[in-house]
């Protein structure tokens, strides 16, 4: 897990180096269309939703794994086999289509699969070992990163995504510098582009969205301490 993070931290260094040392090549930019206030908006939900899918899939794994000894195949664990990574390329991708040009999506995308799926592949190989033609049947019914459309059509979201409020409070510094951070640079950018009277409309946006957010967090959690 440390090396993991060392090479992430590494990875996310010297993409700022590069953003910082050529921002016109790879920031996208501000412009009055409803195309580029779309895909901020759009960007910045999936920003959300892949924190709180990560929490909730990180929390469930922690309570229900007994220590490792335990196969998870509930909660946000039916959705896919790997929820916590989902839950990074939503983070990843939201980031990208907030502040970065287009065609960023694709060398995102890239170099997540290049990053991730050979730590997938190792995992898989190592849970087989583990727990046999148990993790095996897991593997033939979900998926492994993109969940199925009739299954988030059809399952209730409480169940597929529980929330607790311990899970929040071990993340809650991490989550709220995050969406602080990715909101200060992208008004700062359309501010100094657009000034502030337009910039109301979009930022009224954002708002709205952290609202429906907090509902939702609010929602699962009460579900969550129901069933505690």
């Amino acid at each position: 897990m440390k090396k993991r993070l060392k090479i992430n931290g590494v990875l996310m260094f010297l993409a700022t180096c590069l953003v910082l040392v050529f921002p016109k090549f790879f920031l996208r930019p501000d412009s009055l269309s409803p195309l580029n206030d779309f895909s901020e908006v759009f960007g910045f939900a999936l920003v959300l939703f892949g924190l709180l899918l990560r929490i909730s899939a990180r929390g469930y794994k922690s309570e229900s794994s007994k220590e490792g000894y335990a196969l998870v195949g509930e909660g946000p664990y039916k959705l896919a086999r790997n929820p916590m990574y989902l839950g990074i390329a939503m983070i990843g991708l939201g980031v990208v289509l907030i502040l970065f040009k287009w065609w960023a999506n694709v060398i995102f995308i890239v170099i997540f699969a290049a990053r991730y799926m050979k730590l997938i592949f190792k995992e898989e190989k190592r849970l087989i070992e583990k727990f046999g033609r148990e993790y095996q049947d897991y593997m033939r019914s979900t998926p492994r990163i993109l969940p199925k459309l009739h299954m988030l059509l059809q399952e209730d979201i409480r169940e597929i995504l529980p929330l607790k409020i311990s899970w929040i409070k071990k993340e809650i510094g991490s989550v709220i510098g995050f969406i602080v951070g990715i909101l200060i640079i992208e008004s700062l950018n359309d501010v100094l582009h657009e000034g502030f009277k337009v910039y109301y409309k979009e930022f009224g946006a954002f708002i709205l969205l952290l609202g429906l957010f907090f509902l939702l967090v609010v929602y699962l959690n009460r579900n969550g301490n129901s069933k505690s």
